[in-house]
């Protein structure tokens, strides 16, 4: 049975326990970051544990008193579970006062909630998808103005992922005043020539950490970077596209809103990226 963690606790999952009156369950009010496992060690940590501490000054959420003990917790959890690929889901929530209230409750007297469990995913390094490449749609963003906050609310994120699914494509792309903001869960890219154009860092997109890894080890690489903002029109005409994000890593996209992109199959930069990406943050992992 799987181990998870609950506030100071290593427990079986069926005896996890929560409040009802806790923030992150009554008001989305708590953030989350996800941690790969390659070989049974966690990738880029240092950047993911670098943003959630970000995301929870913006939202001015008291670090939890086992905040500094988080790496020995993800590597317990991994060692518990035995996971050799996969994930470490981390959440904090604001806590709970004891009952429903839109005013936070006072941190002095109410303790953050830390929740963390893992997840198994064999072959997550040798997704068959990256192989073949992925179908997107591009909808309407209608989220709230801080994406660059790591918020537990994922409604509008997973009910494009459902509008995708219906349209019998993989994934979805979103569109705010005409431009792409990101995917639903993952940042967006396209390349033209030699070229990869990917939207700059703002409060409407995520900072993703793998965005970060893949656009340096692009520079490294000799390959050119432009970050601005581009239509779905100018991405139907590219010569390929792909996403990044921590279970992803680098994805290619063939195809968007029924367009083929190329010649349909995955690009040669997005496959470059994915191998050079996953061959050095190996050497990273901890």
């Amino acid at each position: 049975m799987r181990m998870v963690y609950v506030n100071g606790d290593y427990l079986p999952e069926t005896e996890a326990r929560v409040s009802i009156f806790d923030r992150g369950f009554l008001m989305a009010d708590g953030v989350y970051e996800v941690t790969s496992i390659l070989g049974g060690k966690l990738i880029d940590f240092a950047g993911h544990l670098a943003r959630l501490e970000r995301s929870l000054n913006e939202l001015d959420i008291k670090k939890p008193a086992a905040f500094d003990d988080l790496l020995e917790i993800h590597r317990e959890l991994v060692a518990r579970n035995e996971i050799d690929e996969g994930l470490v889901y981390l959440q904090i929530t604001r806590g709970s006062s004891g009952d429903r209230d839109f005013v936070f409750p006072d941190p002095e007297t109410t303790e953050p909630t830390l929740v963390m469990f893992t997840q198994s995913k064999p072959g997550l390094a040798d997704n068959p998808a990256a192989r073949k490449g992925i179908k997107i749609i591009s909808i309407e963003d209608i989220r709230w103005g801080r994406r660059d906050i790591k918020t537990v609310q994922l409604l509008y994120p997973s009910m494009g992922k459902m509008m995708a699914r219906r349209a019998g494509c993989d994934d979805a792309w979103m569109v705010e005043d005409g431009h792409v903001t990101e995917g639903t869960s993952n940042n967006a890219y396209i390349v033209s020539g030699n070229r990869i154009i990917t939207r700059q860092l703002s409060h409407d997109i995520l900072h993703g950490i793998t965005r970060a890894a893949v656009l340096r080890m692009a520079r490294e690489a000799q390959m050119e970077v432009e970050e601005r903002p581009f239509t779905i029109a100018e991405a139907k005409q590219a010569d390929e596209a792909f996403l990044t994000s921590a279970s992803a890593f680098v994805m290619p996209v063939v195809e968007i809103d029924g367009v083929a992109l190329g010649d349909g199959r995955p690009g040669r930069i997005a496959t470059r990226l994915r191998e050079i990406y996953l061959e050095e943050i190996r050497k990273t992992a901890v």
